[in-house]
């Protein structure tokens, strides 16, 4: 059911997710001053920040892609569904009017030895 650019897409969103969660877990992990400082200067801060920006953005457009392709494959989930429950209500509905007839039958037979029972014992 999932093509491969969906399965991609899929992917992509959750490496994106995983990159932004790392980097919003190591920039709010406690830690002390210097070694937040140094943090600091390893990395420019508005480096840091336009990379978390951009990993937003990605991450924002990942979720309303998937968002999409989510509500179409619902879509196309249920659009089957409903053609198998047709399929089967096709498949099942002449058999039901044959095990109705046979169970008439069968009621029908089993009147008709109780009325013989009946009469034997009478």
């Amino acid at each position: 059911m999932l093509t491969l650019s969906r399965t991609k897409s899929l992917v992509l969103g959750l490496i994106v997710g995983g990159a932004v969660s790392a980097s919003v877990a190591l920039l709010t992990t406690p830690s002390s001053g210097k070694d937040f400082r140094n943090r600091f200067r390893e990395h420019d801060m508005k480096e840091l920040l336009n990379n978390l920006k951009e990993d937003g953005l990605r991450l924002k457009r990942q979720i309303t892609e998937t968002s999409k392709e989510s509500a179409s494959l619902i879509k196309d989930l249920t659009q089957d569904i409903k053609k198998s429950v047709e399929e089967w209500k096709d498949t099942v509905e002449p058999h039901q009017e044959n095990i109705h007839k046979y169970l008439e039958q069968i009621e029908s037979s089993l009147r008709e030895l109780e009325e013989k029972v009946k009469t034997t014992t009478s």
